[in-house]
């Protein structure tokens, strides 16, 4: 795969400054560029890279100027990280060679009354149960498992190993990485008299809305009743469990490693980092920002807001008390000392 720098600008709509006539063949990081390469500079802390850089094409903000002499054509855009990403994803369909497979590999099994939509691919040992239906350009990768009565929208992608249960429903544009489950039962079980415990039955479903990405090894439970929604434009990480009849607010990013329990709401556009967990019950407000291994057991109702620790706080009040806690120790030194010397002047 070879382009030149005007053919990379024409096609993020922007401008060059330089060779237009120079080619690239492969992506790379701006600090690991070489001959040949195309990179790309939006965090301004990468600035003195660009140096020194030996990426033939870097692709920058509009409002760049070189602080010094450089030697890589420039490719002025709006947004240099956007732009960049544009190009990785065509450059992973290339390498994958996924966007262009149509029809089912063998073996696999499609029923009969299932419905498939046109320019679909399914991958070799690939199960898909009665009446589900599939949208066009779908492409459904090896050893996937689509339960009875999904319904799957057009330019999805679903790869290795993931696996559906029945009565999913799944918008357009959403890609789910390997061996994440989709629908499995929530975490029903009724304590009884004798101590022992009883299934729920899990009736509900999953939906999720278009252009949804959800990560490897991702589980999200299928509701008790009704359904447990992701909502459109989210973004979820790998190793996430999401529990039944949760909601995931339009937007959301979830990182790594996140719990969320039970019937809780995320407002649209939140971000909730790794190893965040989230009690059951709860909504979070729009524009929520939870900081990596906090712990939410209350309501938040305030848009906007930050949170950080266990239990959480207002970021302000978590960076004060985090400044206190390594004075902890002499602290207590200070208090024992003086309660030592009050009680030897009671005695004396």
């Amino acid at each position: 795969m070879q382009f030149t720098a005007k053919q990379i600008s024409d096609f993020l709509s922007g401008t060059v400054e330089g060779d237009e006539t120079i080619t690239v063949t492969e992506l790379s990081k701006i600090e690991e560029g070489k001959k040949g390469t195309l990179c790309f500079l939006s965090n301004r802390k990468y600035e003195n890279y660009i140096y020194s850089t030996n990426a033939s094409v870097v692709i920058v903000g509009l409002d760049f100027v070189p602080a010094q002499a450089i030697t890589c054509t420039l490719v002025k855009v709006k947004d240099p990280y956007s732009a960049f990403s544009v190009l990785l994803e065509k450059y992973n369909e290339v390498l994958n060679q996924t966007s262009e497979k149509t029809g089912i590999e063998q073996p696999s099994f499609v029923h009969p009354s299932a419905k498939i939509g046109k320019n679909v691919f399914i991958g070799a040992f690939t199960y898909i149960d009665a009446d589900v239906v599939i949208g066009d350009n779908t492409k459904v990768l090896q050893q996937v498992h689509i339960g009875s009565d999904s319904k799957i929208g057009t330019g999805c992608t679903f790869h290795p190993g993931v696996k559906i249960y029945n009565r999913s429903v799944i918008g357009n544009g959403v890609v789910i990485h390997s061996n994440t489950v989709i629908g499995s039962d929530g975490f029903g079980f009724a304590p009884q008299p004798d101590g022992t415990y009883s299934k729920i039955a899990q009736i509900g479903n999953v939906v999720i809305e278009n252009n949804v990405e959800i990560g490897a090894n991702t589980a999200i439970d299928r509701a008790t009743m009704g359904s447990t929604f992701i909502r459109k434009g989210s973004k979820l990480d790998n190793l996430i469990q999401i529990a039944h009849n949760v909601e995931i607010g339009e937007n959301t990013v979830v990182a790594a490693q996140a719990g969320i329990s039970g019937s809780s709401k995320i407002g649209e556009r939140s971000v909730v980092g790794g190893q965040v967990g989230i009690a059951g019950h709860l909504s979070l407000a729009r524009g929520t920002q939870i900081g990596a291994q906090a712990g939410i057991n209350f309501n938040i109702t305030e848009e906007n807001k930050q949170w950080h620790g266990t239990p959480a706080q207002p970021l302000r009040d978590w960076m004060r008390a985090s400044v206190l806690f390594k004075h902890l120790p002499g602290i207590e030194k200070r208090i024992t000392k003086l309660e030592a010397e009050i009680t030897a002047k009671l005695q004396s």
